[in-house]
């Protein structure tokens, strides 16, 4: 238990195949309690992939996912939901709702998984789309608002259920430099203010210098390096070498 609690994601061995195509050949991640750890590496390399491994969207060919100490692949579905309901997801593109406006985008997973009335459930979203800046915006729809709004949106969504564990599909992927580094600064402050646990799949160099605490490169299937950002700077790979040169 003492484990499930400092480090509440452990994969091993995590192999995936699509067809013909090897995307995951055998990844080893652990990431502890209250850690950001950035995953980087080209499109196309599989982060993504990990990322709806390790909450269940995909299912591995081999290899092990332990969220807080449970096999998750090894549970119903009754019991994966449960699991997922400890971690915040926040896609690549925010997918948001378009039907539904701001507030009613947040409130969508309280309205599934909690028992509170209507009222606590608009007043919770709200709280959160005022922590994310946007205590303006509630009646807004998707389509009225920027990408950097989005994202935030769907950050407060992802916040909704109080989740232990967040996940970063390109956060700032489309964003102006501005909207970025708000969104950096707010990943940093979810960290400090609530000791989140945190996976980000980027490859966006200055945003994962800004807010990570740890890098995890892939490269043809598999980790190629695990360290800090000076480990990366000093590496002689010539992967990670030209990865650093052609992303900053």
């Amino acid at each position: 238990m003492e484990q499930a609690q400092d480090t509440p994601v452990i994969v091993k061995g995590l192999r995936k195949s699509f067809g013909e195509q090897r995307v995951l050949k055998g990844i080893d991640l652990r990431v502890a309690r209250g850690e950001i750890v950035t995953v980087l590496g080209r499109s196309g390399t599989g982060k993504s992939v990990l990322l709806k491994l390790m909450i269940g969207l995909e299912t591995p060919d081999a290899g092990s996912i332990s969220i807080q100490g449970q096999e998750i692949h090894d549970l119903t579905l009754d019991q994966l939901n449960e699991v997922r309901k400890k971690i915040g997801f926040l896609f690549q593109q925010a997918a948001l709702y378009d039907s539904m406006t701001v507030e009613q985008n947040v409130m969508f997973p309280l309205v599934r998984h909690s028992d509170g009335s209507d009222q606590d459930q608009e007043g919770r979203a709200r709280e959160l789309l005022s922590a994310v800046g946007l205590d303006s915006d509630f009646d807004k729809m998707p389509s009225e608002i920027s990408g950097g709004m989005k994202k935030r949106v769907g950050l407060a969504r992802a916040l909704a259920l109080n989740p232990e564990i967040l996940m970063f599909d390109e956060p700032t992927a489309g964003l102006d430099p501005i909207s970025a580094a708000e969104i950096a600064q707010l990943i940093l402050h979810l960290k400090e203010e609530r000791k989140l646990t945190s996976i980000v799949v980027t490859h966006d160099l200055h945003t994962a210098k800004t807010i990570s605490d740890r890098f995890v490169v892939l490269h043809e299937g598999n980790v190629l390096m695990d360290g800090l950002f000076e480990d990366l700077e000093k590496s002689k790979d010539a992967f990670v070498t030209q990865f650093m040169r052609d992303a900053t």
